[in-house]
């Protein structure tokens, strides 16, 4: 069988809004799009119900993915805050699904509050791709409603959410409700095996891990007169870091999720590091760093390297690198290399996969076989390596992991409506910024 390249699969789900669009204006894709007026597909006692809450390219994706993942697979609700955003995804998704899209309009809820009714709906599943900032809260509902969830990365922006992620994701397993995390590469072919062979001491005992996520700018939206303040940061949510939780999180957090898999996910003892915005300093990218340098110190002198940045013009690199007493492992995203040169030299040549389609049809099959998957350990620890690193560069500190985990900063409104005139805070500064 040729193997696929796997890098075709990576802007998969970010391609899909853009496809079916295409498809609508000039009919140039091979979809089997079904009119409004076909019937509806057959819902019986084993349909399988999908809500989804945030209606962006990224939770539309997901969307797309749940319902190709099982043949009785249906999405009856959604929530957003935004109404173009939601009819632009129903539109897509209808285009695609035709009779799997069942969403009457009392099941399309818009308003902060809305992924309550969502949620107090009839859906067996419930998908949460808002910015991370209500990650916590809207997990915490899906799971006390004992609702299947796939949830986004990163989990949280800061430490009290990341407490609330803990608290749901125990009592997901202990009802026995299934919970899937958005990191991705955790269900690659090509990255399970080389990260188990990395665990099975591929390269010995582990004395370093490197990792990068340097990349070019991302997108913003121009302010609009009838914006509030509020809408404009909603809109431009990755500038916020009470939103996105920085770029290290909302972006970097899969590298640093790579480096935990190599490790084991063990926890740090601390970490130390810088950061700063050198190109990205606009008033339109409100206060978010540009790059990031962080090292990890793990127990028995082992470290973590990582790097990461946004900024145009610049050499790119997505990779991590796992040193050990016997070789190196080399796990490169955007060559698709996954490699160990140690006793003996290995590549992986097996076929890869489009790995958010297996994260949804892993998901589906657990609820189906009655044996619910747990992501919440990792996705909880990763997403804490984020907001940990980001303390350190924000003030300039050694950062303890316990330090870390004690921090009552809250990130972030305590409630939210559209005329909340919520300041843009300073750009942090080492040295002066203060850790809480």
């Amino acid at each position: 069988m040729k193997k696929k390249d796997s890098s075709n699969f990576y802007t998969s789900r970010r391609k899909f809004i853009k496809s079916t669009g295409a498809a609508a204006v000039g009919g140039g894709l091979a979809l089997n799009f079904i009119s409004p007026g076909e019937v509806k597909a057959n819902v019986n006692a084993d349909t399988l119900r999908v809500g989804l809450v945030g209606c962006g390219g990224r939770g539309t994706g997901a969307a797309n993915q749940a319902l190709k993942a099982d043949d009785n697979v249906i999405i009856t609700a959604m929530a957003d805050i935004f109404p173009d955003r939601m009819q632009q995804s129903m539109e897509s998704l209808k285009k695609a699904h035709g009779k799997k899209v069942q969403i009457d309009e009392d099941h399309q809820f818009i308003g902060f509050d809305a992924y309550k009714k969502l949620i107090a709906s009839d859906v067996d599943v419930v998908l949460l791709a808002t910015p991370p900032a209500f990650r916590p809260d809207h997990l915490t509902e899906a799971v006390n409603a004992k609702k299947h969830v796939f949830c986004e990365k990163p989990m949280a922006v800061d430490v009290p959410g990341i407490r609330k992620i803990m608290d749901a994701s125990r009592k997901a397993k202990e009802q026995k409700t299934s919970l899937m995390g958005g990191f991705c590469w955790r269900y690659h072919y090509p990255k399970r095996e080389t990260f188990s062979r990395i665990l099975d001491g591929g390269v010995g005992d582990i004395h370093t891990v490197y990792n990068t996520y340097n990349t070019g700018t991302l997108w913003s939206k121009e302010r609009q007169p009838e914006w509030t303040e509020m809408e404009y940061q909603m809109r431009n949510w990755l500038y916020y870091n009470w939103l996105s939780g920085d770029h290290i999180a909302e972006q970097a957090v899969h590298s640093l999720d790579m480096m935990a898999w190599a490790l084991g996910d063990e926890k740090p003892v601390s970490c130390v590091g810088t950061g700063g915005r050198q190109v990205r300093t606009d008033p339109k990218f409100g206060h978010v760093y540009d790059h990031f340098a962080i090292v990890y110190e793990f127990e028995g002198g082992k470290r973590g390297f990582h790097f990461s940045r946004q900024q145009f013009n610049c050499a790119n690199s997505y990779a991590v690198e796992v040193a050990g007493n016997k070789g190196k492992a080399v796990v490169d995203c955007i060559r698709n290399v996954h490699e160990i040169n140690g006793d003996e030299r290995w590549r992986y040549k097996g076929n890869a996969n489009d790995m958010y389609q297996t994260e949804h049809d892993e998901l589906f099959a657990a609820i189906r076989k009655g044996e619910p998957v747990n992501d919440g350990n990792y996705m909880s620890q990763s997403t804490m390596l984020a907001i940990m690193g980001r303390m350190a560069a924000y003030t300039g500190q050694t950062i303890t992991w316990e330090d870390a985990m004690n921090s009552q900063e809250k990130l972030g409104p305590d409630e939210y409506s559209w005329d909340l005139k919520y300041p843009v805070a300073e750009v942090p500064m080492p040295g002066i910024t203060e850790f809480s």
